[in-house]
């Protein structure tokens, strides 16, 4: 007895696509203006008479990793789809296309970076009441959260060295745009390091900063391109350094970093008992009292001479999860941490709870390691430098996707694994009906009315513009 059915399979020419719900991407591809942005920006590495401009092979390279692909020889999965993906270059193509533009990595970098953020400001106009800059003020700022990741190498690679936790790989630090609790995020920078480098350098955060800062809407900086305290950079102890938060005062921004505590905390901490200074912490969720957790203001505790003006040290006690094993700064069973910020105002427990929704950006590493981050395919330090943009433009692609075509449902928030599983391998037909294509997907799939709405959506704004 078999719980299956048992077909007879062979292989014969069909009109069916696998991979319909990539009409989504591909329709996100056209309201945002991304093909003509990118297409002026690397005509001058495109030869007149080339046959695939290396905008449409970068733009097939996203696709590719936003439905699941993980190398460049998984453009075939476009590639057997011309009628949804168009003509999508070989292997080879794609490879010599590569190499010329790692030959001028710098430029043609700052040229992509000026697509995406021309992009960017049509998706968020889009966008319209559900764009992630709605609302942004000194008390709800724009949230940029900063965090580095390990990506191992599995060989030798161009300036792949031994990481801090005895791998072997690369060391990015990247910068992702917080879209709350209302959706997921979107890349703003990634900066390629080698494996060794250095967790807390000063200039790599000030340089993957700049970067994101440089992807905001004009509107949201000073003149001179400075930030303003509208924006917050959000990061680990590993950005809790003088220079770098020296310099974030010096350009207006405000910030909420992991501060490491010094050898006398456990004296701080008596002293704050004494004094009865704590207060309970606000639960991530509801936003209701967090059970066996408080926060309270080390500021007036401590020698701050060295650090900039004005900055605010606030620690946070809680007991260790059943099971967690206590660490070597944890004081009298209780777990001990602390982040510093120059916001001047808020209730202790609301700037804490601000700065534990960080963990939010681990989900964002996690997402862009599922489009493409895991792996570096390419061989020399440039290529993987252009490969660290194509995985930016995938996970764009995916994040305005959602921000415009399902502001009102729950699909915004959705993780790449379940947007394939859901919505990108809807199976369709494609037929040619008076001089039009036709994309019939099919009525017993799930989400097909999800991905019908999405797709009109995206339509409908784009010719009410």
């Amino acid at each position: 007895m078999f719980f299956y059915p048992r077909p007879r399979v062979d292989i014969a020419e069909v009109p069916a696509l696998s991979h319909a719900g990539a009409v989504l991407l591909t329709d996100t591809i056209h309201a945002t203006g991304l093909a003509s942005s990118l297409r002026e920006a690397l005509a001058p590495w495109t030869k007149p008479l080339a046959e695939h401009h290396a905008a449409k092979v970068l733009l097939d390279l996203a696709l590719t990793l936003a439905i699941g692909g993980e190398h460049a020889s998984d453009t075939d999965l476009l590639r057997c789809e011309p009628g949804l993906f168009g003509d999508v270059a070989s292997a080879p193509t794609i490879s010599r296309t590569l190499t010329t533009l790692a030959q001028d990595a710098p430029t043609v970098i700052e040229a992509i970076s000026k697509a995406r953020r021309a992009a960017r400001e049509q998706a968020w106009a889009l966008a319209g009441d559900h764009s992630p800059t709605v609302g942004a003020s000194v008390k709800s700022p724009l949230v940029i959260d900063l965090d580095a990741t390990l990506i191992t190498a599995h060989s030798e690679k161009e300036q792949a060295a031994p990481t801090f936790k005895r791998g072997f790989g690369y060391h990015p630090l990247c910068a992702f745009l917080d879209h709350g609790s209302d959706g997921t995020g979107e890349p703003l920078g990634v900066q390629l390091r080698p494996g060794n480098a250095g967790p807390n350098t000063a200039a790599d955060h000030i340089t993957v900063t700049r970067d994101a800062l440089a992807q905001l809407p004009a509107g949201l900086l000073a003149r001179g391109g400075r930030g303003s305290k509208k924006i917050l950079i959000r990061t680990d102890g590993a950005g809790g350094t003088k220079d770098f938060l020296a310099w974030l005062q010096r350009q207006r921004l405000a910030y909420s970093v992991g501060f490491t505590l010094p050898a006398n905390t456990p004296d701080l901490l008596e002293r704050i008992d004494e004094a009865k200074a704590w207060t309970p912490a606000y639960d991530s969720e509801d936003e209701g009292i967090r059970e066996g957790t408080w926060v309270a203001e080390l500021t007036g505790l401590l020698d701050l001479a060295a650090w900039p003006a004005g900055m605010r040290v606030i620690v946070r006690k809680e007991r260790p999860h059943p099971g967690a094993q206590l660490r070597i700064t944890d004081h009298e069973g209780m777990r001990i941490t602390a982040f510093a910020t120059n916001s001047p105002r808020g209730q202790l427990a609301v700037l804490e709870l601000r700065h534990r929704r960080r963990a939010r950006c681990e989900d964002r590493i996690r997402n862009a390691k599922d489009m493409g981050l895991e792996k570096f395919p390419l061989q020399s330090f440039a290529q993987n430098q252009i490969w660290c943009q194509i995985i930016q433009l995938a996970s764009e692609l995916v994040a305005w996707m959602q921000t415009i075509a399902f502001s009102r449902h729950d699909a915004r928030k959705w993780e790449p694994k379940r947007l394939r599983a859901r919505l990108f391998e809807i199976p369709a037909t494609l037929v040619r009906r008076a001089r039009h294509k036709v994309l019939h997907l099919a009525e017993h799939a799930p989400e097909a009315v999800r991905v019908l709405t999405g797709v009109n959506r995206l339509r409908t704004t784009v010719a009410q513009t």
